[in-house]
């Protein structure tokens, strides 16, 4: 019956003014039947397509009519039943069977999504914003596994395979002059066939020895290029261009992730009306379980909504401020930011101090083990005590809470990332002899042969100790810090240990614990091949651990990272990280001799040569066409064009802003109109109250009510006519 009375009654459009009077409210008012302009319903037509809607007079789309959700699933199943049979029956079955087929595969994928029961469980249990570490987490580890088959896929089990069937008999190295180096060519690392255990721990975990004799390190790979039966592979020119699209395939990975979380930024960035209300109404994780995680919750609204109120509050005490009190405070942030830089500079100092001294001390046994770990010990220990003292001191410097916050992780970021570059830059100090190549301890090898005999394998131990010491240094803080404090604090009922409380997880250090991390594998992974396996297994293992102590001894933080664009800041710190690593190398590439007794580019002046070299060899059309890509005739032209492709979709996102920061406006500006729509409801609303309390006094010959109090905008406003239709809608 509802059904047919709804298709029986015409309905009119909510256009204003209306052409039919005042006399009906909008939600009960109703036309003649044989107005042709009103819009009508048909039950037996099918849902239109949204490109027809504008150019035909058909009934409107069932999305736009005004009714509830049972109904429009009623009218849906109508429509579906009376569906005519066409003559491409066959093409619509093939389609949705298809379509059906991508549905299943897709759901058959979801399984085979790495860690997604547990990430979900985290997420359940401690909210989106913890959960998004771990989902960082498992981007890193695919990303590592990916490029562990790169390599292993063009570099090691070519060079595997070659020199287990003993192939270098048919391989070629380049003819050079040899006179006067023969002492460069000295390099025997194999260790001695009788060895204790405690050595070989102590190989294992410093890079030397059988491991540095081994496939791990640059040392190990030959320069041979392998011809066989028309079968040729070039094992140097292999090496050089796998790290090159190494570097490429994670560049293009981190754009990718970039563009979606960019895109997600841009939606629900910050600067749109009602941002209370989106965090009130829209804001609720609906994923929580239990009571201990919607406490947890609750009590992270409430200090959001305390920062918004505490940054209006600084905002319009900074706009308070006299003269004399602005010029004092900006005085006291220059100093501190001094002390901050005075911190900063002194840990750089005592980097590149513990550096040089782990270097040149030669010590064997357990001493020897604690100089060659100085440098990792430095660096893990000033990224721990630095921040901290940074933070102490951000807190005197009367920012607002964000900014504190973001100021503090963008020191955090400088501070470990330009560790490494000291680290980096004290080592090329001292195997160039300082830049100066012919100097007598460069001579004749044209880097420091007596401290280094292969440099190559030398930073890549260095980058392997860094990776092995972070790992070992989470699991000790794990098993010797986080464990006793949750015995303490669940245990003991003293003061001290309630008010210190379970350890939170935050999660912006320990996602620039991960951005450090990868970094230091994409700098030493031209020195040693197998560090993203390696680190792959480590974050492996740091996923079990970080979801075992965050399940039993931490809670999340009741103070987290409160920006929308807290994933895009992550990814772009990883992208600093990996320019950092780009720069290492190209500069090891182009500039520094490689070594002459160890690794595919020993005879080679510079690692880029075998480049020239490999394209001498092949036939002059393939030739000429590189040597034409890498000339300025096509390096020109093709950067007008990248530079006139920037300028359109740099112009294409200037109007793409634009419309955005239209739509947000507008948006305002409808929140505005039922601010006022609210208020005019209660006016009217109080004041028919009002009149049905008073005695009925007789009626005035005047103009209605309604006719005059409910005029907005020159236009009669029919949404509030006090006249309602008797019949039923």
């Amino acid at each position: 019956m509802e059904l047919r009375s709804f298709n029986n009654q015409v309905h009119p459009t909510p256009d204003y003014p209306s052409p039919y009077g005042s006399q009906h409210s909008l939600r009960l008012r109703t036309v003649p039947a044989q107005d042709t302009s009103a819009v009508q319903f048909d039950w037996a037509s099918p849902p239109e397509d949204p490109e027809d809607a504008e150019d035909s007079n058909e009934p409107r789309n069932l999305r736009e009519l005004p009714l509830h959700m049972g109904l429009k699933r009623a009218v849906w199943q109508v429509q579906q039943m009376r569906v005519p049979v066409v003559s491409s029956s066959w093409n619509i079955k093939q389609s949705q069977t298809f379509r059906r087929f991508c549905e299943v595969a897709k759901y058959v994928l979801t399984y085979f999504i790495l860690w997604k029961r547990g990430i979900q469980r985290i997420g359940g249990h401690f909210g989106g914003g913890v959960q998004s570490y771990f989902l960082f987490l498992r981007f890193l580890v695919i990303l590592n596994f990916l490029s562990s088959l790169l390599i292993a896929a063009f570099v090691l089990i070519p060079s595997i395979v070659f020199r287990s069937m003993n192939s270098m008999s048919n391989s070629t190295t380049p003819t050079v002059n040899l006179t006067d180096i023969d002492i460069c060519l000295q390099y025997d690392p194999k260790p001695d066939t009788l060895m204790v255990f405690f050595t070989y721990f102590l190989d294992l975990v410093s890079g030397t020895g059988f491991m540095e004799y081994s496939y791990l390190f640059y040392g190990y790979y030959n320069n041979s290029m392998i011809e066989s039966k028309g079968f040729s592979y070039n094992i140097p020119l292999a090496y050089l261009l796998t790290a090159a699209f190494y570097f490429l395939f994670c560049f293009i990975c981190m754009i990718i992730r970039m563009g979606g979380t960019a895109r997600v930024a841009v939606v629900t960035g910050g600067g749109a009306a009602g941002g209370y209300s989106i965090l009130v109404f829209t804001g609720w994780d609906h994923g929580l379980q239990g009571g201990r995680a919607t406490k947890l919750k609750q009590n992270n609204f409430r200090y959001r909504l305390q920062v918004d109120l505490e940054e209006e509050r600084l905002k319009k005490k900074a706009a308070s401020l006299t003269l004399g009190q602005t010029v004092s405070l900006y005085a006291l942030r220059v100093v501190l930011n001094i002390v901050v830089l005075i911190l900063i500079g002194a840990t750089f100092y005592g980097i590149a101090q513990a550096t040089q001294f782990s270097q040149s001390e030669q010590t064997t046994g357990f001493k020897g083990l604690l100089l060659q770990y100085l440098p990792s010990m430095v660096i893990t220990a000033s990224n721990f005590v630095v921040p901290l003292l940074c933070d102490k001191i951000a807190l005197l410097e009367k920012y607002s809470p964000s900014t504190t916050v973001i100021l503090a992780l963008l020191r955090a970021v400088f501070l470990r990332l330009v560790s490494l570059g000291v680290l980096l830059y004290t080592l090329w100090e001292q195997i160039t002899c300082k830049g100066e190549i012919d100097s007598e301890k460069c001579t004749p090898c044209k880097y420091y042969y007596d401290e280094y005999k292969c440099w190559e394998t030398r930073v890549g131990q260095e980058m392997y100790k860094l990776t092995l010491f972070d790992f070992l240094i989470t699991i000790a803080t794990l098993i010797l810090v986080e464990f006793p404090r949750r015995i303490v604090v669940d245990h003991c009922s003293c003061k001290p240990a309630q008010w210190v409380g379970r350890q939170e997880f935050l999660v912006a250090p320990n996602v620039l614990a991960l951005v450090y991390s990868q970094t230091v594998v994409w700098t030493g992974a031209l020195f040693c091949p197998l560090l993203p396996f390696i680190n792959t297994i480590k974050f492996i293992l740091f996923y079990y651990c970080k979801k075992i102590t965050l399940f039993q001894n931490c809670q999340p933080a009741t103070r987290n990272f409160r920006s929308t664009t807290s994933n895009f800041f992550f990814l772009l710190v990883l992208l600093f990280g990996w320019m950092l690593a780009s720069v290492v190398l190209l500069y090891s590439v182009a500039k520094i001799h490689p070594s002459y007794g160890c690794g595919p580019f020993r005879f080679y002046p510079t690692m880029w040569e075998v480049v020239p070299e490999s394209v001498k060899m092949l036939n002059s059309t393939s030739a000429e066409f590189l040597l034409y890509v890498g000339s300025q005739n096509f390096s020109i032209p093709l950067f007008i064009f990248s530079c006139v492709l920037l300028c359109y979709v740099s112009a294409l996102t200037s109007v793409h802003g634009k419309s955005v920061a239209l739509l947000k406006s507008q948006c305002k500006l409808e929140q505005h109109d039922k601010q006022f729509l609210v208020r005019q409801i209660e006016e009217i609303n109080a004041t028919m109250l009002k009149e049905q309390r008073e005695p009925q006094q007789p009626q005035r010959e005047t103009e209605p009510f309604f006719h005059t109090a409910t005029r907005w905008n020159q236009h009669d406003n029919y949404a509030f006519d006090p006249d309602e239709d008797p019949r039923p809608y």
